[in-house]
């Protein structure tokens, strides 16, 4: 391990409670460990028995470095919350129709921690906070006792990009219908997208207003540190500091800092497959014959939409991984699967229910393609890993990671999803279908695997020494012991 820092340097680091945000933080709270700083995980009990499996394995196998967790109390019933609420994978499952009233109550309900999270910095002193986007009012806390304060907004720079541009501008406001395309104004690479796609909250809206303070507490920050390498997204990465953060450092691919099989296996939740049995599965397989299809951990399909990827799937004739997140929407009986399913598809295809190991699978040389909802820590791990893409974004941000890796990387094949996932329109069985083949077979396939294998290679050199996000992390901890 490179140790190039004082043991001084003791960064404290503030996830928002969510799988799609913790695991990142934990692979950038291993990342500075292993380059010498003192790494302090800040989170709430249910949260944190996520955690400590992975930190005591790291720990395992490198004792001499420096992680840890310290737990704040999140006493959600007091809050006004449901019982568990203290994370916000609960959210996803909650089957009420409140959920999204519920979700921007419980972001709300994080300031209870402000107190604590003060009392922490003013009593260890650290060297540095990176808090999650979702804690605007970190900011603040940092910098009553002087410590600089890093926004983790856990996307690329191109998706940050075209936010601040769609803010700035507006161009959403000039079209006749929300979903008549239009190009994002001043950002290169003549983005087309549409109203429904863009992720644009109205500032009217509770929401709207909470992420006006998430802009302006980004804006007072010390910096911001971005999940991806300069090789990948570069005219974005100039444009992000020279118009919208100034500062600001990539350090990704963060799934690249597990090195052992035991760390890639273990991110996240336990896995619903024994990996060995799965990668016995994938030694069957040729190389490159295996489509990967997983969704994300925030994801709720509708058993329609399910029963049209399991016809599309069957459809393409493709070899398939087919991660399937169970939700009490879908029923004991399995009504989203079509009856005989897997007794048909028991050569070809093999459905994991719950959660996978993903970064194990995708590493895999059987596997030829990844259909993605474009949430971008499973986008980063997909270019990590060398691989073309299927891509149908959801929500969020996912529209503008789409763009990125159909339009700018050319390495994604759109599924043809037009708008949120929550709009109910489905995706068919044919466009499926179409979209699996043309990700694995085919001259143009091939064309797009060996420029995603090429972008893969690029990843892994850029964390290794001398690479661009190795070089930037040590940049930022200079800066760090500079500040101090």
């Amino acid at each position: 391990m490179n140790r190039e820092v004082s043991e001084r340097v003791h960064i404290l680091f503030f996830p928002f409670m969510a799988h799609g945000h913790m695991i990142p933080i934990l692979d950038m709270a291993k990342l500075f460990a292993s380059r010498g700083a003192k790494s302090t995980l800040l989170t709430t009990p249910i949260s944190a028995k996520i955690l400590e499996k992975p930190i005591e394995a790291f720990k395992a196998q490198n004792p001499d470095l420096e992680i840890g967790i310290k737990i704040f109390e999140f006493p959600c019933v007091e809050l006004g919350l449901p019982e568990g609420c203290e994370n916000g994978d609960f959210i996803n499952s909650y089957q009420k129709s409140d959920s999204g009233d519920l979700f921007f109550k419980f972001i709300f309900s994080t300031k209870y921690m402000k107190h604590q999270l003060e009392s922490f910095v003013e009593t260890t002193k650290p060297s540095a906070l990176v808090a999650d986007m979702f804690f605007p009012w970190a900011t603040e806390s940092a910098e009553k006792f002087g410590v600089p304060r890093l926004v983790f907004h856990g996307t690329s720079f191109f998706a940050l990009c075209c936010s601040y541009n769609m803010r700035i501008h507006k161009p959403h406001k000039k079209v006749a219908t929300r979903s008549t395309p239009f190009e994002i104004p001043c950002l290169p690479g003549n983005i087309v997208i549409t109203a429904d796609q863009a992720n644009v909250a109205d500032e009217a809206t509770p929401m709207g207003k909470y992420m006006k303070e998430v802009r302006e507490s980004e804006t007072n920050s010390f910096g911001v540190l971005v999940n991806s390498f300069y090789e990948l997204e570069p005219a974005y990465a100039d444009f992000y500091r020279s118009f919208v953060a100034k500062r600001a450092w990539h350090i990704g691919p963060l799934s690249l800092s597990n090195r052992e099989f035991v760390e890639k296996a273990g991110r996240g939740k336990k896995a619903n497959i024994d990996e060995q049995d799965c990668l016995k599965w994938l030694d069957s397989k040729t190389l490159g014959s295996v489509v990967y299809l997983s969704f994300g951990s925030g994801t709720n399909l509708t058993n329609e939409q399910l029963l049209e990827i399991a016809y599309g799937l069957e459809g393409s004739g493709q070899n398939f991984i087919w991660v399937v997140r169970t939700n009490g929407n879908q029923g004991e009986d399995e009504e989203w699967l079509p009856e005989r399913f897997e007794e048909r598809t028991t050569k070809k295809g093999l459905i994991i229910r719950g959660w996978a190991p993903q970064v194990v699978i995708l590493d895999h040389k059987a596997i030829g393609g990844f259909v993605t909802h474009c949430g971008w820590n499973s986008a980063v791990e997909g270019i990590a890993a060398g691989l073309p893409m299927v891509t149908w974004p959801m929500g969020a941000e996912q529209f503008y990671n789409e763009k990125l890796l159909t339009k700018v990387l050319k390495i994604g094949v759109s599924v043809g999803a037009t708008e949120k996932v929550k709009k109910g329109k489905l995706i068919s069985r044919e466009q499926v279908e179409k979209a699996v083949r043309e990700v694995i077979v085919g001259e143009e396939a091939e064309e797009r695997r060996l420029w995603a294998k090429k972008l893969g290679e690029m990843a892994k050199a850029a964390v290794e020494e001398g690479g661009s996000s190795y070089n930037d992390v040590k940049k930022f901890m200079d800066e760090i012991n500079g500040s101090k």
